[in-house]
């Protein structure tokens, strides 16, 4: 049985529960998992993603090709000279994104969720709520049931993979879930969550998955922080109560139908978009095909 945004709302409703809760409840059923082993899991996740968020903030971590790397580091002396026109909080979510990203294409540990080209959303929003709110890992644990009840909802409805329906089913996948996690956090019910989770998917919807190279490098990484701030957007303005027109669902059918007329150059084939731009064959020939 697809599952849908409508569905986990009803049963929300019908057990007087929150969305972490049905997530869980599914979580053991599908897995087997006992619910001690589900929190056991979901630890050790966070712990991924807490370290990836951090590691290339002081040090530069260069790609495995040589190609990218750096930009983290950057972006965190950005952050730390206080300079950014957004403001701290911005600034150090982009860093944090930037890192996972750049630890992705060192070949790290990350974990991919929903995958690895847009690996850097979810910790790096989780970190930011963590550094200004000081939630505990508990309550993070319970986000990241809340984001896997969103990203069960696009899996079995649309897709995560850039090749099958270009960077809107990897980034905005990715901000959809963290988004629906930010308002969880701040103590929003599900009716909020659902509408950041869906201006998120609106924001990005199109977006082609362009690398150069086809490796998950640039323009990658760049669309890493930017993805953070859709989440971090898209969350605010669900809790300022601003009005969707369509339903999560909605937008996640629309995101299906989309990622199915893409033309296949702009689906991680590395064949259109800023793949073939002068400058990125020209990278292409020096850090991947070695000329």
């Amino acid at each position: 049985m697809l599952t849908k945004m409508k569905n986990l709302k009803e049963r929300c409703e019908e057990k007087n529960c929150d969305l972490w809760e049905i997530a869980l409840e599914d979580e053991i059923e599908n897995t087997g998992k006992s619910e001690e082993e589900i929190w056991d899991r979901l630890q050790r996740t966070l712990d991924v993603m807490k370290k990836s968020a951090q590691a290339a903030l002081e040090t530069e971590i260069i790609s495995v090709t040589g190609m990218t790397g750096g930009n983290a580091k950057s972006m965190h002396d950005y952050f730390l000279n206080g300079e950014s026109v957004l403001g701290d909080t911005p600034a150090l979510a982009m860093a944090m994104a930037l890192s996972t990203s750049e630890i992705n294409a060192a070949m790290g540990i990350i974990a991919a969720a929903p995958t690895a080209g847009s690996s850097g959303i979810l910790p790096a929003t989780l970190m930011t709520m963590y550094k200004k709110y000081g939630y505990s890992d508990d309550e993070l644990k319970k986000a990241l049931l809340v984001t896997s009840a969103i990203g069960q909802v696009i899996f079995d409805n649309a897709t995560f993979a850039g090749a099958e329906g270009g960077c809107q089913a990897e980034t905005g996948s990715a901000a959809a879930m963290a988004a629906a996690a930010v308002c969880f956090l701040r103590g929003y019910d599900i009716q909020i969550q659902e509408n950041a989770a869906t201006a998120a998917l609106l924001n990005i919807l199109g977006l082609v998955c362009d690398p150069i190279g086809g490796m998950v490098e640039f323009p990658c990484n760049l669309r890493n922080a930017n993805g953070v701030m859709n989440a971090l957007a898209s969350a605010d303005m669900a809790m300022a109560n601003v009005k969707m027109i369509v339903t999560f669902d909605e937008a996640v059918d629309a995101l299906k139908r989309v990622g199915d007329v893409l033309p296949a150059r702009l689906r991680e084939t590395g064949e259109g978009g800023i793949a073939v731009c002068p400058s990125a064959l020209k990278l292409k020939a020096k850090y991947i095909d070695g000329e």
